[in-house]
């Protein structure tokens, strides 16, 4: 008999009080792990959304965005995971530094 554990794909759930970005502008964030998926939405140049799922004050937490800045950071960094930064907003786009 199979097991799913043969041929079955393991899936990374993402878990922590979800937020607002807002919440941590400005704020230095310890970046535990994302996914990027297609947006039904579609409201960014890319089609994605981001989720980011973070460490603030020794909690996890997640974030969703379609900023497509980020997506591409975490795209390009993501492998460097965990990693410190803080998300900012410039004109009208966030931001890792």
């Amino acid at each position: 008999m199979k097991q799913f554990k043969d041929f079955g794909k393991s899936q990374t759930f993402l878990d922590g009080d979800k937020i607002k970005i807002e919440e941590v502008l400005n704020t230095e964030i310890i970046i535990l792990n994302y996914s990027i998926k297609s947006s039904n939405y579609k409201k960014n140049k890319s089609g994605d959304y981001l989720t980011l799922q973070i460490e603030i004050d020794s909690k996890r937490k997640i974030l969703f965005t379609g900023s497509d800045v980020l997506i591409q950071q975490l795209k390009d960094y993501g492998k460097e995971i965990p990693f410190t930064a803080t998300i900012k907003k410039i004109n009208k786009f966030y931001t890792l530094t």
